[in-house]
């Protein structure tokens, strides 16, 4: 079946309700197009569109219906020219037209579309198909990973979708008949319900039969999740009323979520008449319940949601997950592992229909979802990824309509060594001043190099410093960052240290050059707190060590600083002996610069001025208090190219 035909009955048209308008006359076309049948759909639109009556509504739905039966060359001229309009055409239906023309010949067309509309797009969607589109074209991200995938034997010739764990059960909905089961005439199977089946150790099921911990209904029941901690299957079903479907006032049946607590009683959870709600998590860590919604302030078709619960109890309005997440298209099947969110989305820069992608949670924020790849993905439809630790390995399950499959879509187990998904470099943490970790820098440059300095990605730190960077995989990257007036930091990563990178925070250092240097005597010089050596000594003592270690930490910063060391005495003793003493003195701090790490070449004189350069009253035969003469006692390292440093 067509992948958009197929995943609109299964998920979409289904979960969301059928729309059936009483009192509103409709064309045949109309009639067909609500029942899900395409096909003569366009036949009698085609009818309409030759008498010259077919409207504009009406024109949009023969597009879809031409999008629906794979017709996409006559899909993407129709959106085409809707769009020319500016009418009808919201975000969801240029998703569809970009999908259109991602399956034609004429593949020049979508570039050239977002080329002009890229402006209109969010600032994530453009990020998320640029990282994507590198990604699925860099065969260095492919991890290799060696998918053992297999078509579950309890498979029916109807669809099988959406498994969930369930103790030593594999729970997953069916349209497969029913002793006693409802037709549900889009779909032409029965209504959708719940089945449990026993795991076998091969990943295999067996002893299939209809979940009894559920109540009964005639109606649809779908999208199982079970909850350990609360001992309760959340799952969808019909809005009912007396027993028979519940409609909102334009006719349509919308499905709400329901928890049934094994062995216990059953609460209904969301419920609205005109939106449905479907694929529901629940996260034992937060307490949030997902699941996905067509509200229609959304971004799309349908979106990821969450709501705060206390122990499954809604506790707050439903909160969308943002651009990052949720398209123009339609995000499904929320499902969490190990700090990385696993959904599916029809979004246009996709591999096919519906694929998996995976995002890694990083507070209440998520990276750049990223395609799995194929063997997960196809260029058909793919959706419904649970897995769990299984071995030394995972064992994972999802529903597909990829060709070779037993019924419309078909569940699919998977065993692999490692997590799903195309490898990529994940870095981030914040920007600071290494000398006071606390005071955070933003709008630092940050960027990703190639060692051939080819950029692979830049980004700014935000007011908190923050930042974060994903690539494709590079098996050796160089890390940069620095800001006007602030040292450039860099650190280059080879494999072994890229691996384990996007677990921790990487935290950069960068100086700010004022406060690393001070004016005193009309020159700029590094700031040091005054230091004094022994009478008559030019021994560099511990102390003078910690501040002369200031300046080794400043070259490592402004590297092309250009120095003078300067060492003055008081007025006490001969002149020519203050000289030399100076001069050994400015010596001994050159040599533990330079045995430090600074090079010689940064250092363009060592001077010893002796007592030439007295700064108050305390010259030659005047008595002077102790401190009063150890103001003239001074070592300075001047930076000689201060107005020069940053042109």
């Amino acid at each position: 079946m067509s992948k958009a035909h197929n995943i609109q009955l299964t998920i979409l048209a289904t979960l969301l309700g059928v729309v059936f308008c009483f009192g509103q006359k409709k064309s045949k076309g109309d009639n067909l197009f609500f029942q899900y049948k395409y096909q003569q759909a366009i036949t009698a639109y085609e009818d309409q569109l030759r008498e010259g009556v077919l409207s504009e509504q009406q024109f949009l739905n023969l597009a879809d219906s031409y999008f629906e039966t794979n017709n996409f060359e006559k899909a993407s001229e129709m959106y085409l020219e809707l769009y020319k309009k500016d009418t009808l055409m919201g975000s969801h239906h240029f998703n569809k037209m970009l999908q259109s023309f991602s399956k034609t010949t004429n593949k020049e067309r979508k570039e050239a579309f977002l080329s002009t509309m890229s402006l209109s797009f969010s600032k994530e969607l453009m990020e998320n198909m640029e990282f994507n589109q590198q990604l699925l074209g860099n065969e260095a991200a492919d991890p290799g990973l060696d998918y053992q995938i297999f078509n579950l034997l309890g498979n029916s010739p109807q669809t099988d979708f959406a498994p969930a764990f369930y103790k030593d059960q594999l729970l997953f909905t069916s349209g497969r008949p029913q002793q006693k089961g409802n037709r549900y005439e889009p779909g032409n199977e029965d209504y959708f319900n719940i089945y449990s089946a026993r795991l076998q150790t091969d990943g295999q099921i067996s002893s299939i039969a209809p979940f009894s911990e559920i109540g009964s209904s005639r109606f649809h029941k779908a999208t199982p999740f079970y909850s350990e901690s609360l001992k309760s299957i959340f799952y969808v079903l019909s809005n009912t009323q007396d027993g028979e479907l519940a409609f909102d006032n334009t006719g349509k049946n919308a499905l709400s979520i329901g928890k049934q607590t094994i062995g216990g009683s059953f609460q209904l959870l969301l419920k609205d008449l005109s939106t449905s709600f479907y694929y529901p998590y629940y996260d034992e860590a937060s307490g949030k319940l997902y699941f996905s919604a067509n509200f229609e302030d959304g971004y799309g078709g349908t979106d990821i949601y969450y709501v705060y619960t206390n122990n499954g109890q809604v506790m707050s309005a439903p909160i969308n997950l943002g651009p990052r997440i949720n398209t123009p298209g339609n995000e499904i099947a929320p499902f969490m592992f190990e700090g990385s969110l696993y959904f599916a989305s029809d979004v246009f820069y996709g591999l096919g229909g519906m694929d998996v992608y995976k995002s890694n949670m990083e507070g209440e924020g998520f990276s750049i979802p990223i395609n799995l790849g194929m063997g997960i993905n196809s260029p058909e439809d793919d959706f419904g990824l649970i897995m769990r630790n299984d071995g030394e390995g995972l064992l994972g399950y999802f529903a597909s309509n990829r060709p070779g499959g037993k019924g419309k879509d078909d569940i699919y187990g998977f065993k692999v060594d490692e997590k799903p998904g195309l490898k990529t470099i994940a870095i981030k943490g914040k920007v600071m001043k290494p000398y006071n970790p606390s005071e955070v820098v933003d709008k630092a440059v940050v960027r990703l190099k190639s060692p051939s300095g080819e950029l692979l990605a830049e980004t700014y730190s935000d007011e908190d410093g923050n930042y974060r960077m994903e690539i494709p995989w590079e098996e050796e990257v160089i890390l940069e960052s620095t800001k006007d007036h602030y040292s450039r930091f860099t650190k280059r990563f080879k494999e072994d240290d890229l691996e384990g990178l996007e677990k921790t925070d990487f935290d950069i250092g960068i100086s700010l050059y004022d406060d690393l240097v001070e004016e005193q005597e009309g020159q700029m010089v590094v700031k040091m707190k005054k230091f004094f050596f022994g009478n008559n000594d030019t021994q560099l003592t511990p102390e003078i060590e910690v501040e002369l270690d200031k300046v080794v930490d400043f070259i490592k910063s402004f590297p092309s600083a250009q120095l003078r060391i300067e060492t003055y005495t008081d007025s006490r003793g001969g002149s020519s002996i203050n000289f030399r003493l100076t001069q050994s003195r400015s010596d001994a701090i050159k040599r533990y610069l330079i045995q430090k790490g600074v090079p010689a070449s940064n250092i363009l004189y060592s001077i010893g001025y002796g007592e030439d350069k007295i700064l108050n009253n305390c010259t030659n035969g005047v008595f002077c208090l102790e401190m009063l003469h150890k103001q003239n006692q001074r070592s300075l390292i001047v930076v000689l190219n201060d107005n020069v440093l940053f042109n």
